[in-house]
């Protein structure tokens, strides 16, 4: 019986160590070096077993001066790229992000100030334009490069 108890104790703590082994990729961007303020780099999420590799990448509006976001480009891996773009709570108008190149063109939901618009896309290596499908927004200055490797 002890033998028993002792056993499922040490298979208890090995499960908790691999439960905090976990990708730390899902961590805000603003906690990694980035090369300018403008440039974002993917987040691998995906593994090489998969059918392809998971970019996740976070922007957010920005009506301060204008309309804009607050990242002009953005790299990625090819295969599935997910966006994310919050449109902060001071901010007055609504957003969204979309993704527009090489026969793509997808928009996430338009959201009101303090939501947050993804879009999901499986992207092969070029480059695509990301941008706000919101009105006029992407005409004022709403868009950016994302380049897929």
């Amino acid at each position: 019986m002890t033998r028993l108890l002792h056993s499922l104790a040490v298979l208890a703590a090995a499960g908790a160590l691999l439960a905090g082994c976990g990708d730390d990729n899902n961590s805000d961007d603003s906690a990694a070096p980035a090369a300018s303020d403008t440039t974002a780099t993917e987040a691998s999420t995906g593994s090489s077993a998969s059918s392809g590799t998971a970019s996740d990448l976070r922007l957010a509006a920005s009506e301060d001066g204008g309309l804009s976001f607050d990242k002009k480009t953005l790299s990625a891996k090819a295969g599935t790229v997910t966006i994310t773009m919050d449109n902060p709570s001071g901010d007055q108008m609504p957003h969204a992000i979309a993704i527009d190149g090489n026969g793509v063109d997808k928009d996430g939901e338009v959201v009101q100030p303090g939501g947050k618009s993804t879009v999901s896309v499986d992207l092969k290596p070029g480059k695509y334009t990301f941008y706000c499908p919101v009105g006029q927004h992407r005409q004022n200055g709403m868009e950016g490069t994302l380049t897929v490797q």
